[in-house]
């Protein structure tokens, strides 16, 4: 087997088998918890640099409730900020992405910002009596860029730098050149899914279901897969294709049309990667090309895929046929899987579910779930307390303190 450069966990001999109970996918109160402690306190990517390579091009991202705009300053810093103006938090750009020539005008009043997010007046200025503008620029938001990609949150969390977070993918990510990638723009990228976001985290987080759900990579690269499980939230998934004819149209092309790059360490230069972060963002690389998904949750039972695909420079037209035909194997793969996730999220509600039964195939789910409960302790009960009751504060009155918790989802 292909050597990988980083280790796994190993999975233990004797675990618990129960992923999380079917309460928690359906209730606005967790849902509400998740909010606060899981996605405003995780890193998120937002894009790539090369998504606003002037200087005033930006683009916005949006999360239950928060919007941030990050935005190439006219010194060539990237910088991400709240999209939310100082006067009446309108916001100060809207759309997915823009370009602003000089600064930033806010739409409501004509307050006018620096692109590197100092105010630079507000309109009518005397009306506001003495107005100290050093005071009233764009809030920052916290951000990284990790070999090209931009990472964000909105709130100070638990996970370290995004580069501590995410060194053990470094060495992959620099082969892969990703800092230097260019966009594909591709419509209808984004997908609504009217489930929970968890339910689509369950799909993804596991190669069980890939021989029979998925004949597209079934067909590439067979039973030659790989799952590993690192610390911190870590998952990556490498798929292995080889010199046998595929049978459907675009693994047969795709398989005579790709060609090893050569920049490409061997591991890399016959897989498809899947590098997965916590809770909810996975990039995945071909050799001739990125992309980047996230599931990013509406409501409790509404949840939006979404994501962007990236290139190589000086791309060759046989690079091009090949990321084509990958993206068409990838987009008949996510067709399935967003299939398999509504079915999976309708059984939630049903009085027959008895709750999961996890092969050792499916530990990342497990290990998903278990990161969820360390989080969210309420997460442990088996029976649904009541909304009222599912708060911060109330978790450790229920009987479920840190330690309690622990010993719980071992």
């Amino acid at each position: 087997m292909t050597e990988i450069p980083f280790n796994s966990l190993p999975i233990p001999n004797d675990w618990d088998r129960r992923g999380l109970p079917a309460w928690t996918y359906h209730s606005q109160a967790m849902f509400d918890l998740e909010r606060e402690e899981i996605f405003l306190k995780h890193w998120q990517v937002a894009g790539h640099v090369c998504d606003i390579p002037a200087p005033g091009d930006w683009l916005s991202f949006d999360l239950l409730g928060e919007r941030a705009v990050v935005m190439r300053g006219q010194d060539g810093v990237v910088r991400a900020f709240h999209n939310l103006c100082r006067h009446r938090g309108a916001r100060v750009v809207d759309g997915a992405t823009g370009h602003c020539k000089s600064a930033i005008v806010c739409p409501f009043h004509g307050w006018v910002y620096n692109l590197d997010g100092t105010l630079r007046g507000a309109a009518v200025p005397s009306s506001f009596g003495s107005i100290d503008r050093a005071k009233f620029g764009l809030k920052p938001i916290e951000m990284e860029v990790f070999h090209g990609f931009i990472l964000l949150r909105f709130n100070p969390g638990p996970q370290p730098s995004v580069a501590e977070l995410m060194a053990p993918y470094a060495a992959d990510f620099a082969a892969y050149q990703t800092a230097d990638f260019l966009p594909v723009h591709v419509p209808d990228w984004t997908s609504d899914l009217p489930v929970n976001w968890k339910s689509v985290r369950d799909v993804d987080n596991e190669g069980y279901h890939v021989p029979l759900a998925h004949p597209g990579l079934q067909d590439l690269y067979g039973r030659d897969y790989r799952d590993l499980y690192m610390e911190g939230g870590l998952h990556a998934s490498f798929g292995f294709y080889g010199d046998k004819p595929g049978r459907g149209w675009s693994v047969r092309r795709y398989l005579a049309m790709a060609r090893p790059e050569a920049h490409l360490p061997q591991h890399l230069r016959k897989a498809w990667t899947y590098y997965g972060i916590f809770p909810n963002v996975v990039f995945a690389f071909t050799p001739e090309g990125a992309q980047y998904y996230q599931d990013a949750p509406l409501s409790p039972g509404m949840t939006r895929v979404t994501g962007r695909i990236y290139r190589h420079p000086n791309e060759t037209r046989e690079q091009r046929v090949s990321r084509y035909l990958a993206y068409r194997i990838d987009r008949e793969t996510s067709a399935e899987d967003q299939q398999l996730s509504i079915w999976s999220n309708e059984s939630m509600k049903s009085q027959a579910f008895d709750g999961f039964h996890l092969s050792d195939l499916e530990w990342g789910v497990r290990r998903h779930h278990d990161q969820l409960r360390r989080a969210l302790p309420v997460m442990t009960l088996d029976r649904a307390p009541s909304e009222a009751e599912i708060t911060p504060r109330n978790q450790e009155m229920l009987g479920l303190s840190q330690g309690m918790t622990q010993a719980l989802i071992k």
